[in-house]
């Protein structure tokens, strides 16, 4: 995430603030944060699916996550630097998804946001509320994520502008490219003017 908030700062000059999600790096995690985390290794290491624990547990993350990133937005636009006056964006991918759509969609200072890399299980129906410039990416050969379901969920934005952008690749393979896609996106809806070659 350090890499594409670099790239949207040198890219476009915006202020880019990046949350780690609750129980994630350095913060502390909750018996049920390592109950989870103990169910995902073990699916993984039997060959089992992963995706209902992915995203029981994303959604549970949200519910953690989404006060937290109210809370900076509303310390963020009391800096005289940023103010309150202009627009906001959000960059989520994989768990960053499973974030930032509950929080996009109760969340009006988000003006565009790009997603991707998640079932649509637990958030078709809040992204039926989204009506805002969205960018999407999935990766067409994702071993856990069924092409299906990306595209259930892409479809299921509300938006009367979205955009899809399907790699050939498994889900650890997206090009780095749609990095400099999605600094053009925020641009073109942010006001921000692309100051690089991306």
């Amino acid at each position: 995430m350090v890499g594409r908030a670099h790239l949207l700062v040198t890219g476009c000059g915006f202020h880019v603030a990046a949350i780690d999600a609750p129980g994630h790096d350095g913060r502390p995690r909750t018996v049920y944060d390592e109950q989870e985390i103990a169910a995902m290794r073990q699916a993984m290491a039997t060959g089992e699916p992963v995706g209902p624990i992915v995203v029981r547990y994303n959604a549970h993350l949200a519910e953690r996550a989404v006060p937290e990133w109210r809370a900076t937005l509303d310390a963020l636009q009391e800096l005289p630097e940023i103010g309150t006056e202009g627009p906001v964006g959000y960059y989520g991918l994989n768990m960053g998804t499973a974030i930032g759509v509950p929080l996009t969609a109760v969340e009006p200072r988000i003006t565009a946001a790009a997603f991707g890399l998640h079932w649509p299980d637990a958030l078709a129906e809040t992204a039926k509320q989204i009506t805002i410039p969205i960018e999407f990416t999935l990766q067409w050969d994702d071993e856990h994520i069924p092409r299906e379901s990306g595209l259930a969920l892409f479809d299921a934005f509300a938006s009367k502008e979205k955009t899809l952008h399907a790699n050939a690749g498994r889900h650890k393979e997206l090009p780095r490219f749609e990095a400099d896609s999605a600094v053009r996106f925020f641009a073109r809806h942010l006001g921000g003017a692309v100051t690089s070659p991306a």
